[in-house]
C-alpha cells in the first residue's frame, strides 16, 4: 500500500467509496462493540458485523490498547485476524501513555501486549493516543515518538502518528515539531465543526496546511448525530426520506478533502448495514446539501448543551463511580427533546447501583482525562436538578 502525506505519494487509482490509495472511506471503530448481559463483548455478534463489513468492502478496522480494558484488541483477533487473510484488512491501534499512570517502560510494552492480542503480525497504523495539554508533554519524556519511528524501521508499523484532542495551536505546534508523521486521527463532525472546544474545522485546516492525511473519530458525535433533535430529523427526512441522519454525518466527514477513512463506532449489525449501503458507492455531499447540513448545525447549536462524545475517558479513576457521560446524555436528550418529567426517570435508570451527580467530590480527575476539555465538575452541579 503507498501511503503517506498527499504530496508525497504516488496515489493508487480512486475506486467508488475508497480513498486516493484505495482504502474505503468507512473504517470500522472498535470501541462500541456489542455487549453480554455480563458486560464482556459479544464476540459472536461482532463477527456478524465484520463479515458484513468486509463483504462490503470495508477493510480499516481502529482499536486501542485501553478499549474495553483490552477486550477491543482481543475481539478484533478473534472477529477479523482469526478469520481473514492478513492482506484483507488494515489494522489501526494505540499507545495510552496516562490512563492509569503508566510508566515510559509499560507504555513501550503496550506494543508488544498489542500485537499479542490483535493477531495482525504488524500494524498498519499505530498511534500515540489522545495527545492533549495534560498528557503532551509525558509522550516526550517518555520517548515514545522515537519508539514508535524504530517500530516502524523494523516494519512492525507500517503508518504512525497520534490522535488529538486539543486546541489548533496545539497542533501546529506538533506537526511543526513531528514533521514526519504519516497521519493523525481527529474528531470532526459537523455539530463540532465550529464548537471552540473541539475546533473540528480549524484542527481540520491546520492538518491541510502541513499536509498531513487525515482518519476521523467522532463523525457521529458518540452517536448523538444518529439521534438529532426532531427538526433535525424533519429536515434530513423532507430531503431524503429514506437517508439515516448517521449517513449525513458520516459523509459529511467523508467528504472533505485529505481524509484516510471515516471511523464509525459500530455496535449493531443494522448499524454496518446502513453505513455500508451509503458508502459502499459513496457520493460527496452537494452544494445543496451542505446548506442543509449547515441548517442541521445551527438548530443543534441552539438545542443542545453538553458537548460529551461518550468516550469514558472522564469515568476511569473517578473515586464516586459516577456515570457521568450517561448523566450528560440524559441531559442533552432532556434539552434537545424536552422530555420533562421523563428527564428524572431516565436519570435514577442512569445512575442506579452507581455515584450521582450530587456525589461529586470536585477531584478534578475527570477533567483532566476528557478529550473535550468541558468543565465537568460545573456541568454535573447543573445537572443535579434531575435528582429531583
Amino acid at each position: 500500500m503507498a501511503f503517506g502525506r498527499p504530496e508525497r505519494t504516488a496515489y493508487m487509482s480512486t475506486a467508488k467509496g475508497h480513498d486516493k490509495n484505495g482504502i474505503f472511506k468507512l473504517g470500522f471503530g472498535l470501541m462500541r462493540l456489542p455487549k453480554l448481559s455480563d458486560g464482556s463483548i459479544d464476540t459472536e455478534t461482532t463477527k456478524k458485523m465484520v463479515d458484513i463489513f468486509i463483504e462490503g468492502g470495508g477493510q480499516y478496522f481502529d482499536t486501542a490498547y485501553v478499549y474495553d480494558n483490552g477486550g477491543s484488541e482481543k475481539a478484533f483477533k478473534e472477529a477479523v485476524a482469526d478469520r481473514y487473510p492478513r492482506d484483507s484488512y488494515y489494522v489501526c491501534t494505540k499507545m495510552n501513555a496516562w490512563l492509569g499512570k503508566p510508566d515510559a517502560e509499560s507504555c513501550k510494552k503496550q506494543f508488544a501486549t498489542s500485537l499479542e492480542r490483535t493477531g495482525a503480525g504488524y500494524f498498519d497504523f499505530y498511534l500515540l493516543h489522545a495527545l492533549q495539554p495534560d498528557n503532551i508533554k509525558i509522550y516526550e519524556e517518555y520517548g515514545l515518538w522515537d519508539f514508535v519511528k524504530e517500530q516502524k524501521a523494523k516494519g512492525l508499523i507500517k503508518h504512525w502518528g497520534f490522535s488529538f484532542h486539543s486546541s489548533p495551536a496545539d497542533l501546529e505546534m506538533l506537526l511543526t515539531e513531528h514533521p514526519d508523521v504519516d497521519f493523525i486521527q481527529l474528531q470532526i463532525n459537523y455539530a463540532d465543526w465550529n464548537n471552540p472546544n473541539v475546533s473540528s474545522r480549524e484542527c481540520y485546516e491546520v492538518a491541510r496546511k502541513h499536509g498531513v492525511a487525515v482518519t476521523v473519530m467522532e463523525p457521529v458525535k458518540g452517536g448523538a448525530l444518529a439521534d438529532p433533535p426532531q427538526k433535525v430529523k424533519d429536515l434530513f427526512k423532507a430531503y431524503a426520506p429514506d437517508a439515516s441522519c448517521a449517513s449525513w454525518a458520516v459523509r459529511f466527514v467523508a467528504s472533505l478533502e485529505g481524509i484516510i477513512t471515516v471511523l464509525s463506532g459500530m455496535s449493531t449489525p443494522e448499524q454496518v448495514e446502513d453505513n455500508i449501503s451509503y458508502m459502499k458507492d459513496f457520493k460527496p455531499l452537494d452544494e445543496e446539501e451542505q446548506k442543509i447540513i449547515e441548517q442541521a448545525r445551527e438548530i443543534i447549536e441552539k438545542e443542545t448543551s453538553i458537548p460529551c462524545t461518550a468516550c469514558h475517558y472522564c469515568t476511569d479513576g473517578c473515586p464516586m463511580s459516577i456515570p457521568i457521560p450517561e448523566i450528560f446524555k440524559v441531559a442533552n436528550e432532556n434539552a434537545m427533546r424536552r422530555k420533562g418529567p421523563r428527564a428524572k426517570k431516565m436519570y435514577a435508570d442512569a445512575v442506579e447501583g452507581k455515584g450521582k451527580a450530587s456525589d461529586c467530590i470536585a477531584c478534578g480527575q475527570c477533567e483532566g482525562a476528557c478529550p473535550q476539555q468541558l468543565p465537568i465538575i460545573t456541568l454535573l452541579d447543573e445537572c443535579k436538578e434531575m435528582e429531583g
